[in-house]
């Protein structure tokens, strides 16, 4: 399947928009410090888009937000170093945020952490479909939040755990997003990385008539993930018809 230079200059404007929105934002504690990698990691994540972005796709999988060794570092979804740049063929430089946290720099493809949910996720689509293009001829990856959040300490916070008003302020731009994502990709079926994704995804999918199902988070906190998150993806997307 060909690239679609329309629909990639189309996306790379959505998220654009949506880093400047998101940017307004305003979080208080416990959140002390917080990324945007649409900002400061934009030429990886549009490479992304314009490289591996399909019309007509069996279904978007959208996970939460970014990881602290995955997105957060290389600007593309799930991002494992490794797979973003053996798989996916993206390698681009990433800038750095304003404020940084000093325990979570941002050290871009020269991070030498690995991020588990990527390299599952990413792992999965290499191992079940071999290339890229098999991959993304069926299916795309995005976050609904683009936000990373982090604690005085370092820990990592996620948009679930926002006060209902900040969190709010946060999902209406998300939301907008999300709506002409899924209006430029077209897809068939809308799957959430995790139940958080899924109950963004629920709305949007009734209101358009769209299948709507659950992915199992490939996250090491997850026991389920744990004993054997291939199979448990295999079965999942199964279940809805698609193809694994």
């Amino acid at each position: 399947m060909k690239q679609d230079a329309a629909l990639g200059d189309a996306l790379v404007d959505v998220a654009r928009e949506l880093c400047a929105a998101v940017e307004r934002l305003r979080f208080a504690a416990p959140v002390a410090h917080v990324y945007n990698p649409l900002d400061y990691a934009r030429a990886p994540c549009e490479q992304y888009l314009r490289r591996h972005a399909r019309r007509g796709v069996d279904a978007l999988w959208l996970g939460m937000n970014p990881g602290p060794f995955g997105m957060v570092q290389t600007g593309v979804p799930f991002g494992e170093i490794a797979s973003v740049r053996d798989w996916l063929g993206i390698d681009a430089p990433v800038e750095r945020p304003r404020r940084e946290h000093p325990k979570r720099p941002i050290e871009g493809f020269a991070c030498t952490r690995a991020e588990v949910s990527g390299k599952r996720l990413w792992g999965f689509a290499a191992q079940r479909f071999g290339t890229p293009e098999r991959f993304f001829a069926r299916y795309f990856v995005w976050n609904y939040c683009p936000l990373a959040f982090l604690a005085a300490s370092g820990a990592n916070l996620t948009p679930d755990k926002l006060p209902a008003a900040e969190r709010a302020r946060l999902e209406a731009p998300c939301d907008r997003a999300l709506e002409r994502i899924v209006a430029l990709l077209e897809p068939r079926t809308l799957v959430g990385v995790g139940a958080f994704a899924t109950a963004r995804l629920a709305p949007l999918a009734a209101a358009r008539g769209l299948r709507c199902g659950t992915l199992l988070h490939p996250s090491p906190a997850s026991p389920r993930a744990n004993r054997g998150w291939d199979a448990q993806a295999a079965a999942d997307l199964q279940a809805l018809g698609l193809p694994c």
